[in-house]
């Protein structure tokens, strides 16, 4: 049977914001977010990474490389009892250079492509989850695949005008995101829902 899911972004969500990080070390973890996770785990959610990873096409990196990562990100959540369920990616972009991920796509963030194949493989209620992101492009892929979606404040969006773009809810930060998911979910107990990036008011 279908389950309910937490969908992550990466970075900026999952881990602090960094230009195109090549890296394994350049994947840090914002602190504070393991109890969270662990209590929509501890009641049957699967946890999923949803990235676009551009750099690949612009040629920064390999998928080898970003596999690399990935190793590391997932091992860092191990350690800490948590276990993602699967982790998409997007590696195109029509800019990009390298020839076969240079195109439009139905993964790239806006498009629900990654979060259409996530709830696939892992048979996930697209309609019971959720997806966190920090920007816009997040939030608009999990309004069309039928999400419900939080928008992590980083000071970087502007007040959207369309609704497929509007948040469900906005959180100061990743954590204050975990316990919007969970009091909504009944997960957890009430938390400030009437938050208001700055850049909206």
């Amino acid at each position: 049977m279908p389950t309910p899911a937490l969908l992550l972004d990466r970075d900026g969500t999952l881990v602090e914001p960094r230009h195109y990080p090549r890296r394994p070390e350049e994947l840090v973890l914002y602190p504070n977010l393991s109890a969270g996770l662990r209590r929509f785990q501890a009641a049957g959610w699967k946890l999923a990474l949803i990235t676009n990873q551009a750099g690949i096409a612009h040629g920064y990196f390999s998928e080898a490389d970003l596999a690399a990562m990935h190793q590391h990100l997932t091992a860092q959540l191990a350690q800490q009892d948590i276990q993602l369920s699967g982790v998409f990616y997007c590696p195109h972009h029509p800019e990009g250079i390298v020839e076969r991920f240079a195109h439009v796509c139905n993964c790239r963030k806006p498009q629900p492509g990654m979060l259409i194949n996530a709830a696939e493989q892992l048979r996930i209620d697209l309609d019971h989850s959720w997806f966190i992101g920090d920007i816009l492009d997040d939030i608009e892929a999990g309004n069309r695949a039928g999400c419900r979606t939080v928008l992590v404040d980083l000071g970087t969006e502007a007040r959207p005008q369309d609704p497929i773009r509007r948040p469900t809810a906005v959180a100061r930060n990743t954590a204050h995101a975990l316990a919007i998911v969970a009091a909504l979910s009944d997960l957890g107990p009430a938390v400030e829902l009437d938050y208001q990036p700055a850049l909206w008011q």
